[in-house]
């Protein structure tokens, strides 16, 4: 199987050397994404709350490019600077998904890109079209 490179304008251009998502056979490996909004590549806010909320629009957005939805993501890891945001981190999830909810992890971290509070990535299995 090749790999086909997943790259849409709809989330923030990578600001390094990788690429938003990468696809492989129905699998589909999604970078972090950081709260930019994709049109001015800055932060949405420095409200965490904002800032989580744009994380999960911007996923949506590359799940969208890989022919897929954010509900068909099967894994997702979550970065934090303050692991005391968590139980926001949980509301806005819930207005994300639905379940059957994606396996996840939470990890605190010292530091992110940019100085952001929160990065996300996973992996997203895309529907059989059998």
């Amino acid at each position: 199987m090749s790999k086909v490179i997943i790259n849409t304008d709809k989330a923030p251009a990578a600001i390094g050397t990788y690429s938003q998502a990468v696809k492989i056979g129905t699998t589909v490996y999604l970078s972090g994404q950081i709260p930019f909004v994709p049109e001015t590549m800055e932060f949405v806010s420095e409200d965490f709350r904002a800032q989580a909320v744009q994380v999960f629009k911007n996923l949506s957005a590359v799940c969208e490019a890989a022919g897929g939805e954010l509900q068909d993501m099967v894994k997702v890891q979550i970065y934090l600077t303050d692991l005391g945001q968590f139980a926001i981190v949980n509301e806005v999830m819930a207005e994300f998904f639905r379940t059957p909810y994606p396996a996840r992890a939470a990890i605190g971290v010292k530091a992110l890109p940019k100085g952001a509070q929160i990065e996300i990535d996973g992996v997203m299995e895309l529907p059989s079209t059998n």
